[in-house]
């Protein structure tokens, strides 16, 4: 069988690239230091040349599926690019862009941990990063999809090309504000308190409060809920008795402390365990990463309870 290989023109794939990420070819060309035309000759150029849509122009901009595999290609290169920048002469690194990570992370683990993980991994590459958020239990397919490079995820199926690391778990408490939890449930947390006292979700996709309600309760949780994309946005709903709702340990612990927040019953921590999944890519910065996300996550997440059980 012959096998034909296609040299790739990568100026182009540049833009392709830029203009899957900024959205529009006028937001790729002011990145790439071009005008918007030569953006679009360079992306129709490639297009002619491969005999397929690479861009479907729309608003934004969104990569067709082979689209999407070249620009993962693209990431692919400029990763091992950048552990030759030491060898290159300053002429030749002259004008180069700096490197960017792509990675999925949910906005608990961004909230709590995850800063510290960045703070190590940029001061030590110079490396950027573009942090995609999303539900812990979905980040997943956001690399098998090649949009990102390695992802904090819930998931542990084995990703072909991956590697994944066990993390450990973030814990959540279930709060309420100490009137909220007045009203609700001065006669207990149970099956009709819980039906009837509102909660929030942070959306569609967020499956904690009913799985706390169904481990703990042997509730199928179907309250009123309100609905917060934020996890700051949770604590502050929670705090002002808007709902009830389940918190990551690190940052409700300060306000049970102080009484702001009251658990419904104490000593019911949910245990979501992540794992760190990244491409096995040979890529210094990847490295990198990979060693600040197991050290800041470290000295905050919880070790597993089958861990815990397998050790005692």
């Amino acid at each position: 069988m012959k096998h034909c290989f296609i040299m790739l023109d990568y100026p182009a794939l540049a833009a392709v690239s830029a203009v899957v990420r900024e959205g529009s070819f006028e937001r790729a060309a002011d990145a790439l230091g071009i005008t918007p035309s030569a953006v679009s000759q360079r992306v129709r150029g490639l297009e002619e040349r491969l005999g397929t849509v690479l861009v479907v122009r729309a608003q934004p901009c969104e990569p067709t599926e082979t689209g999407r595999a070249l620009c993962a290609h693209f990431d692919q290169v400029r990763l091992l690019e950048a552990d030759l920048a030491p060898h290159l002469t300053p002429q030749l690194r002259k004008g180069e862009a700096p490197l960017t990570l792509k990675v999925a992370v949910n906005s608990d683990s961004l909230t709590t941990w995850f800063p510290d993980a960045a703070a190590l991994f940029v001061e030590s590459s110079g490396t950027l990063l573009d942090l995609i958020v999303d539900d812990e239990a979905h980040t997943a397919d956001r690399l098998r999809s090649g949009e990102v490079a390695a992802v904090i995820t819930s998931d542990p199926e084995p990703i072909q090309g991956c590697s994944t690391i066990e993390l450990g778990a973030l814990r959540y408490r279930a709060c309420a504000s100490p009137d909220f939890f007045a009203r609700h449930f001065a006669g207990g947390v149970d099956s009709r308190s819980l039906a009837a006292a509102p909660t929030l979700r942070y959306d569609r996709r967020d499956a904690v409060q009913a799985r706390w309600a169904a481990e703990f309760h042997a509730v199928k949780l179907s309250a009123p809920t309100h609905w917060v994309p934020s996890t700051q946005g949770f604590l502050d709903f929670t705090a002002r008795g808007i709902g009830w709702g389940m918190h990551p340990e690190p940052l409700a612990l300060p306000h049970i402390a102080s009484g702001r927040l009251k658990e419904l019953p104490p000593g019911e921590a949910l245990e979501v365990s992540l794992y760190w999944t990244v491409t096995r890519l040979q890529a210094g910065a990847l490295r990198a990463l990979t060693d600040a996300v197991r050290k800041a996550s470290g000295a905050v997440l919880q070790k597993p309870r089958h861990q815990r059980s397998a050790s005692l």
